[in-house]
């Protein structure tokens, strides 16, 4: 069984370090002592075995130099006044420099500050006060030799010490910028692993939401035409799905050759996306229509044309799923600084053929990017003035013309 002692205060379990400058300090001045070579004249009133009694005390305070700082500063004073009325040992002054150095270094923060300062200022005073006494030039060596034993150490304390906080503060502050930087990364992969998510989506969900639904027509509807018909359908899709599928993987994985990534999808392909919808959407008794009311040589922002034609594909791709027999209508505006897409469908009854079934990403992936840009999207059932009941996409997405030249 391990013996756990029953005490543990600082106090009885003094750094090893210590420890060790208490032996040497100690046996230095017995060494000191034993030759006769003492720091000031006999003193007639005072034994010569005197001088032990100061050098012991500051010996052992320096064992709670680090655990007691405060206590040990104010002993050794005591020890090292006393020490002048005896013959004096070269140690025992020694390690009270030590005591006022380690009260700095690892004292309170209050008592860091004040003793550079008292100790200063009792230098000062006693100079002062030995050259008005004496008047002669041999005060100013007390001055010199009192500044070195209180004043020097506490200085060189006090430098050492702010130079440990700094560096504390520069550690913090480096694992805080760590930190920092840490939270920028993974905020900026989960954005990346959203944008991806959302290219995914909207490249792929069109065409395999139109295989998807001519391969249930194909296995419900067993006519030759209506096979042949479905498979040309599912095997345009399937190419065109790859082809997407290539370019964004292009676009992600880094290329050591000279070949230019395939640029992103504009508006102007919007004719092209329609006719692919109304092949798919025939069998469904859907009609597909664009109207462009953007100004002629309007040039809009990459990353706005991108959401804005991934906007109309989904709603595109949801109308094929979802919409009832009837008009699916595409509509572009630009007014001043902000580009309108809207996007409507038939919305209830029912509806011939087979539908694919659907995630809800879509939505979620316009509002995305819809507030990437500080759009609006809106998204919902509504009823016309006669009375017809339409799903209606609408976003409004800031773009300013960026044909326009500023004047010089």
């Amino acid at each position: 069984m391990e013996y756990v002692p029953r005490f543990s205060h600082p106090l009885l379990q003094p750094h090893r370090d210590d420890v060790r400058l208490s032996v040497i300090s100690l046996l230095g001045g017995l060494l000191l002592w034993f030759l006769g070579l003492h720091s000031q004249g006999d003193r007639l009133l005072l034994p010569g075995w005197a001088t032990l009694v100061p050098l012991c005390l500051l010996a052992a305070l320096e064992l709670v130099r680090r655990t007691a700082p405060a206590f040990a500063l104010v002993a050794g004073t005591l020890g090292v006044v006393a020490d002048q009325f005896t013959q004096g040992n070269l140690a025992t002054v020694i390690m009270f420099a030590d005591l006022v150095y380690a009260a700095v270094v690892y004292g309170t923060p209050q008592a860091a500050r004040r003793i550079p300062v008292t100790t200063g200022v009792i230098t000062l005073a006693v100079t002062v006060g030995f050259l008005a006494w004496f008047r002669k030039p041999e005060a100013l060596l007390i001055g010199t030799v009192t500044g070195l034993v209180s004043f020097a150490p506490a200085l060189t304390g006090s430098i050492l010490r702010n130079h440990r906080q700094a560096a504390v503060a520069a550690r913090l502050r480096a694992e805080q910028t760590a930190l920092l930087a840490e939270m920028d990364r993974a905020q900026a992969v989960t954005a990346e692993r959203a944008r991806m998510a959302r290219e995914l989506h909207d490249m792929v969900a069109n065409h395999l939401s139109a295989i998807a639904i001519h391969s249930t027509a194909a296995l419900s509807i067993d006519t030759p035409e209506t096979s042949v018909r479905a498979l040309s359908v599912i095997r345009e899709n399937s190419v065109q799905g790859l082809a997407e599928m290539r370019r964004l993987i292009g676009l992600l994985r880094e290329s050591d050759d000279d070949q230019e990534p395939t640029a992103a999808p504009t508006l102007d392909g919007l004719d092209a996306l329609l006719a692919r919808s109304r092949t798919f959407g025939a069998d469904s008794g859907l009609s597909f229509t664009l109207d462009d009311a953007r100004p002629p040589g309007l040039k809009l922002p990459t990353p706005v044309e991108l959401a804005a034609y991934r906007i109309v594909q989904e709603s595109l791709t949801n109308a094929l799923k979802h919409a009832s027999p009837g008009p699916v209508a595409v509509t572009l505006a630009h007014a001043r600084t902000a580009l309108t897409v809207t996007v409507t469908s038939p919305f209830g009854g029912g509806r011939p053929g087979p539908r694919a079934p659907g995630s809800g990403a879509g939505l979620v992936g316009m509002q995305e990017r819809v507030a990437l840009l500080d759009g609006e999207l809106t998204a919902g059932p509504v009823t016309l003035d006669d009375g017809t009941k339409m799903w209606r996409v609408r976003a409004e997405l800031p773009a300013e013309d960026e044909s326009e030249e500023l004047p010089t």
